[in-house]
């Protein structure tokens, strides 16, 4: 029902930035929001920020808070998420979802995935 591409992913310098994209196709989609995840081998995948499609309101990882922005063009059918200050611990494959409800942070809860991307922070 809801198909999600991710790009924008490489590797960045600590301290760098880097702008993810994540295109979104399906009927209907605006009755799904959407969320950014990460996972590094050997941990659990871990949510990073998400947001509420038809209004926009956002939730963050305290992890990210600060650093990290969460937005989205509903003409696009696309989410973004803006990384600053990067640091090598942010280093991880990166994956956008679509659920419910924005602000849900456990990976179950989200029905549609991306293939991700990865993203790799140099010290």
């Amino acid at each position: 029902q809801v198909q999600l591409v991710e790009s924008g992913g490489g590797l960045v310098q600590a301290g760098g930035s880097l702008r993810l994209s994540c295109v979104a196709s399906g009927r209907p989609f605006s009755s799904y929001d959407m969320a950014w995840f990460r996972q590094t081998p050997g941990k659990e995948r871990e949510f990073v920020a998400g947001i509420m499609w038809t209004g926009g309101s956002t939730n963050y990882a305290d992890s990210v808070k600060g650093r990290f922005t969460i937005s989205r063009d509903n003409a696009k059918n696309t989410v973004y998420l803006q990384m600053n200050s990067l640091k090598p611990e942010d280093t991880a494959v990166y994956s956008c979802a679509a659920g419910p409800n924005f602000r849900r942070s456990n990976p179950a809860d989200f029905g549609f995935w991306g293939q991700g991307t990865q993203v790799t922070v140099s010290s």
